[in-house]
């Protein structure tokens, strides 16, 4: 019809067929950025944000996320899952938080969205915790920066 895979010929909506791919390694990093004011950074790294430690239940919420990805995408295959990491990172010359993370598996198809959905709902979080004071933070550049593995092999991007 269109050329998209999310598809049928008549034009519904319909989960890609995966079951005559190979299964292989798969990995997915995306990156995201929360900038934020200077004080708002300088409460999340001395850990006084009256919610609790802004950094680490990020990381935890971008985990769970992961997990959870094809119950919020509509079309999207639920994964085995092997491992995912979070990492958030304070950049006091930008006033910002960066937030990297990294899904693996193996399986027939990729873990991007498992990737963009961990540092999305990680950056939210960043923004759900601080946002009584800072209500000009903005979520910025959620892009996929790194994917390996299946029959389109390897992408880099920074």
């Amino acid at each position: 019809m269109s050329g998209f895979s999310h598809f049928d010929q008549a034009g519904n909506a319909a989960m890609v067929d995966v079951s005559d791919k190979a299964v292989s390694a798969r990995t997915a990093t995306a990156r995201v950025r929360v900038v934020m004011a200077a004080a708002t950074l300088a409460m999340i790294q001395q850990g006084s944000a009256k919610k609790g430690d802004v950094l680490g239940v990020a990381r935890l919420a971008g985990i769970m996320a992961a997990k959870r990805t094809s119950e919020l995408i509509p079309l999207c295959h639920p994964l085995p899952i092997s491992a995912v990491t979070v990492d958030l990172a304070a950049d006091a010359a930008a006033n910002a938080v960066d937030i990297v993370a990294t899904v693996r598996t193996t399986g027939q198809t990729g873990v991007e969205m498992e990737a963009l959905t961990a540092a999305s709902v990680a950056a939210l979080t960043v923004y759900d915790m601080c946002k009584a004071v800072d209500r000009a933070m903005r979520i910025e550049g959620l892009r996929v920066t790194h994917k390996d593995g299946g029959k389109s092999g390897v992408f880099s991007q920074d």
